[in-house]
Protein backbone atom coordinates (compact mmCIF):
# COMPACT_ATOMS: atom_id res chain seq x y z
CA UNK A 1 0.00 0.00 0.00
CA UNK A 2 1.22 3.43 -0.76
CA UNK A 3 2.31 5.39 1.95
CA UNK A 4 -0.53 7.70 3.81
CA UNK A 5 0.10 11.37 3.27
CA UNK A 6 -0.44 13.73 6.76
CA UNK A 7 -0.27 17.22 7.26
CA UNK A 8 -0.38 18.55 11.20
CA UNK A 9 -2.78 20.80 11.56
CA UNK A 10 -1.71 22.64 15.02
CA UNK A 11 -0.57 26.32 16.33
CA UNK A 12 1.66 25.18 18.75
CA UNK A 13 5.42 24.66 18.26
CA UNK A 14 5.67 22.17 20.61
CA UNK A 15 2.39 20.21 19.62
CA UNK A 16 3.26 20.09 16.10
CA UNK A 17 7.20 19.28 16.35
CA UNK A 18 5.96 16.61 18.40
CA UNK A 19 3.31 15.03 16.31
CA UNK A 20 6.02 15.68 13.43
CA UNK A 21 8.39 13.17 14.99
CA UNK A 22 5.05 11.00 15.81
CA UNK A 23 3.99 10.78 12.25
CA UNK A 24 8.01 10.32 11.16
CA UNK A 25 8.26 7.14 13.66
CA UNK A 26 5.58 4.94 11.92
CA UNK A 27 5.19 2.90 9.74
CA UNK A 28 3.14 3.44 6.68
CA UNK A 29 2.79 7.25 7.20
CA UNK A 30 4.77 10.06 4.81
CA UNK A 31 4.74 13.63 6.44
CA UNK A 32 4.29 16.36 4.09
CA UNK A 33 4.24 19.47 6.31
CA UNK A 34 2.70 21.41 9.40
CA UNK A 35 0.17 24.41 9.36
CA UNK A 36 -0.87 26.71 11.52
CA UNK A 37 -3.83 27.81 10.65
CA UNK A 38 -7.12 26.44 9.11
CA UNK A 39 -6.67 28.68 6.08
CA UNK A 40 -3.38 27.46 5.44
CA UNK A 41 -4.25 23.97 6.28
CA UNK A 42 -7.50 24.05 3.49
CA UNK A 43 -5.01 25.72 0.69
CA UNK A 44 -2.56 23.31 1.73
CA UNK A 45 -4.67 20.35 0.75
CA UNK A 46 -7.03 21.75 -1.63
CA UNK A 47 -3.20 22.72 -3.35
CA UNK A 48 -2.13 18.92 -3.15
CA UNK A 49 -5.03 17.26 -4.50
CA UNK A 50 -5.27 19.56 -7.76
CA UNK A 51 -1.44 18.66 -8.60
CA UNK A 52 -2.11 15.43 -8.02
CA UNK A 53 -0.52 14.24 -4.73
CA UNK A 54 -3.82 14.37 -2.22
CA UNK A 55 -3.18 14.67 1.04
CA UNK A 56 -4.77 11.09 2.40
CA UNK A 57 -4.66 12.17 6.36
CA UNK A 58 -5.07 15.26 8.37
CA UNK A 59 -4.31 15.68 12.21
CA UNK A 60 -6.57 18.24 13.05
CA UNK A 61 -6.08 20.31 16.04
CA UNK A 62 -9.75 22.17 17.04
CA UNK A 63 -8.32 25.55 18.49
CA UNK A 64 -6.64 27.31 15.90
CA UNK A 65 -5.74 31.16 15.80
CA UNK A 66 -7.71 31.62 13.04
CA UNK A 67 -11.14 29.29 12.69
CA UNK A 68 -12.10 26.39 14.24
CA UNK A 69 -11.04 22.28 13.50
CA UNK A 70 -14.30 21.66 12.45
CA UNK A 71 -14.93 24.53 10.54
CA UNK A 72 -12.24 24.13 8.69
CA UNK A 73 -12.66 19.72 8.54
CA UNK A 74 -16.64 21.17 7.14
CA UNK A 75 -15.23 23.37 4.59
CA UNK A 76 -12.59 20.27 2.95
CA UNK A 77 -15.69 18.17 2.82
CA UNK A 78 -18.06 21.07 1.25
CA UNK A 79 -14.94 21.52 -1.43
CA UNK A 80 -15.41 17.59 -2.39
CA UNK A 81 -11.26 17.02 -1.27
CA UNK A 82 -11.50 13.10 0.36
CA UNK A 83 -9.08 13.81 3.22
CA UNK A 84 -9.62 12.14 6.04
CA UNK A 85 -9.63 13.78 9.33
CA UNK A 86 -8.18 12.93 13.29
CA UNK A 87 -9.26 15.41 15.49
CA UNK A 88 -6.53 16.14 17.93
CA UNK A 89 -7.87 18.24 20.63
CA UNK A 90 -8.07 18.98 24.38
CA UNK A 91 -11.90 19.42 24.40
CA UNK A 92 -13.88 17.10 25.60
CA UNK A 93 -17.25 18.20 25.64
CA UNK A 94 -19.92 16.26 24.04
CA UNK A 95 -21.20 18.46 21.29
CA UNK A 96 -17.98 19.13 20.12
CA UNK A 97 -17.42 15.34 19.66
CA UNK A 98 -21.00 14.87 17.72
CA UNK A 99 -20.10 17.67 15.68
CA UNK A 100 -16.97 16.13 14.94
CA UNK A 101 -18.69 12.40 13.58
CA UNK A 102 -20.85 14.66 11.57
CA UNK A 103 -18.08 16.57 10.20
CA UNK A 104 -16.30 13.17 9.21
CA UNK A 105 -13.81 12.91 11.45
CA UNK A 106 -12.93 9.12 11.60
CA UNK A 107 -10.94 9.28 14.85
CA UNK A 108 -10.73 11.95 17.94
CA UNK A 109 -7.99 11.67 19.94
CA UNK A 110 -7.35 13.81 23.35
CA UNK A 111 -4.71 16.36 24.36
CA UNK A 112 -2.82 15.05 26.25
CA UNK A 113 -1.40 11.86 24.99
CA UNK A 114 1.40 9.57 24.76
CA UNK A 115 2.67 8.56 21.73
CA UNK A 116 1.45 4.90 22.46
CA UNK A 117 -1.62 6.61 22.40
CA UNK A 118 -0.85 8.26 18.90
CA UNK A 119 0.46 5.09 17.83
CA UNK A 120 -2.74 2.95 18.63
CA UNK A 121 -4.94 5.07 16.75
CA UNK A 122 -3.00 5.87 13.70
CA UNK A 123 -2.07 2.01 13.17
CA UNK A 124 -5.58 1.54 13.79
CA UNK A 125 -6.53 4.09 10.76
CA UNK A 126 -4.01 2.84 8.66
CA UNK A 127 -5.35 -0.96 9.35
CA UNK A 128 -8.81 0.37 8.61
CA UNK A 129 -7.67 1.76 4.71
CA UNK A 130 -5.55 -1.63 4.43
CA UNK A 131 -8.77 -3.50 4.74
CA UNK A 132 -10.68 -0.97 2.39
CA UNK A 133 -8.07 -1.39 -0.39
CA UNK A 134 -8.21 -4.82 -0.38
CA UNK A 135 -11.68 -4.91 -1.34
CA UNK A 136 -13.09 -5.15 -4.86
CA UNK A 137 -15.46 -2.05 -5.98
CA UNK A 138 -18.59 -3.87 -4.34
CA UNK A 139 -18.04 -4.93 -0.99
CA UNK A 140 -19.75 -6.74 1.37
CA UNK A 141 -21.08 -6.43 4.66
CA UNK A 142 -18.49 -7.62 6.91
CA UNK A 143 -16.02 -6.66 5.20
CA UNK A 144 -17.39 -3.22 6.21
CA UNK A 145 -18.07 -4.35 9.37
CA UNK A 146 -14.52 -5.25 9.84
CA UNK A 147 -13.08 -2.22 8.14
CA UNK A 148 -14.88 0.10 10.60
CA UNK A 149 -13.87 -2.24 13.37
CA UNK A 150 -10.07 -1.65 13.72
CA UNK A 151 -10.74 2.20 13.79
CA UNK A 152 -12.54 1.17 17.39
CA UNK A 153 -9.89 0.18 19.26
CA UNK A 154 -9.65 1.80 23.20
CA UNK A 155 -7.03 3.86 24.47
CA UNK A 156 -6.50 5.58 27.21
CA UNK A 157 -2.53 6.76 28.49
CA UNK A 158 -2.70 9.78 30.55
CA UNK A 159 0.63 11.65 31.10
CA UNK A 160 2.40 10.74 34.71
CA UNK A 161 1.03 12.08 37.70
CA UNK A 162 3.19 15.01 38.86
CA UNK A 163 4.52 16.10 35.43
CA UNK A 164 3.32 19.71 34.94
CA UNK A 165 3.77 22.07 31.93
CA UNK A 166 5.08 24.66 34.16
CA UNK A 167 8.51 22.01 34.06
CA UNK A 168 7.96 20.02 31.00
CA UNK A 169 8.21 23.34 28.76
CA UNK A 170 11.49 24.40 30.02
CA UNK A 171 13.19 21.25 29.79
CA UNK A 172 12.12 20.74 26.09
CA UNK A 173 13.57 24.40 25.42
CA UNK A 174 16.67 23.42 27.28
CA UNK A 175 16.77 20.08 25.00
CA UNK A 176 15.87 21.56 22.16
CA UNK A 177 18.74 24.28 22.66
CA UNK A 178 21.97 21.76 23.44
CA UNK A 179 23.76 21.07 20.40
CA UNK A 180 24.98 17.89 22.51
CA UNK A 181 23.32 15.12 24.68
CA UNK A 182 22.68 15.84 28.22
CA UNK A 183 21.99 13.36 31.41
CA UNK A 184 19.85 13.74 34.20
CA UNK A 185 22.71 14.81 36.46
CA UNK A 186 23.72 17.49 33.55
CA UNK A 187 20.06 19.36 33.54
CA UNK A 188 19.85 19.75 37.59
CA UNK A 189 21.69 23.09 37.48
CA UNK A 190 20.63 25.32 34.79
CA UNK A 191 16.77 24.56 35.48
CA UNK A 192 16.72 24.05 39.48
CA UNK A 193 15.63 20.55 39.34
CA UNK A 194 16.57 17.55 41.63
CA UNK A 195 18.67 14.29 39.89
CA UNK A 196 14.94 11.97 40.05
CA UNK A 197 12.66 14.87 38.80
CA UNK A 198 14.75 15.78 35.78
CA UNK A 199 15.47 11.48 35.20
CA UNK A 200 11.56 11.49 35.53
CA UNK A 201 10.84 14.34 33.05
CA UNK A 202 14.02 13.00 30.36
CA UNK A 203 12.17 9.56 30.68
CA UNK A 204 8.42 10.52 29.73
CA UNK A 205 10.06 12.31 26.56
CA UNK A 206 12.08 9.74 25.96
CA UNK A 207 8.78 7.64 26.32
CA UNK A 208 6.89 9.94 23.59
CA UNK A 209 9.45 9.85 21.46
CA UNK A 210 10.33 12.83 21.55
CA UNK A 211 13.92 12.58 22.38
CA UNK A 212 16.86 10.16 22.06
CA UNK A 213 17.86 7.93 25.14
CA UNK A 214 21.18 6.31 24.88
CA UNK A 215 23.30 4.89 27.20
CA UNK A 216 26.47 7.14 28.24
CA UNK A 217 29.86 4.85 28.20
CA UNK A 218 32.77 6.37 29.82
CA UNK A 219 31.97 8.09 32.67
CA UNK A 220 32.94 7.13 36.50
CA UNK A 221 30.67 5.74 39.01
CA UNK A 222 27.09 4.35 38.16
CA UNK A 223 26.41 4.02 34.36
CA UNK A 224 23.21 6.58 33.32
CA UNK A 225 21.45 7.43 30.03
CA UNK A 226 22.25 10.62 28.11
CA UNK A 227 19.52 12.41 26.15
CA UNK A 228 19.21 14.38 22.53
CA UNK A 229 16.13 16.06 21.10
CA UNK A 230 14.63 14.75 17.81
CA UNK A 231 14.18 16.71 15.41
CA UNK A 232 11.04 16.23 12.85
CA UNK A 233 13.71 17.89 9.97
Amino acid sequence: MPLIRVLVVEDESLAAEAHAVYVGRLAGFELVGTARTGQDAFRRVAAAASAGTPIDLVLMDMNLPDSHGLDVSRRIRAAGLATDIIAITAVRDLDNVRGAIAAGVVQYLIKPFTYSTFATKLTSYRDFRAELNAQASVVTQSAVDHAFASLRAPTDIPRPKGLSDSTLTPVVSYLQAQVAPVSASELMEPLGLSRVTARRYLEYLADMGLVLRAPRYGTPGRPENEYSWKSAR
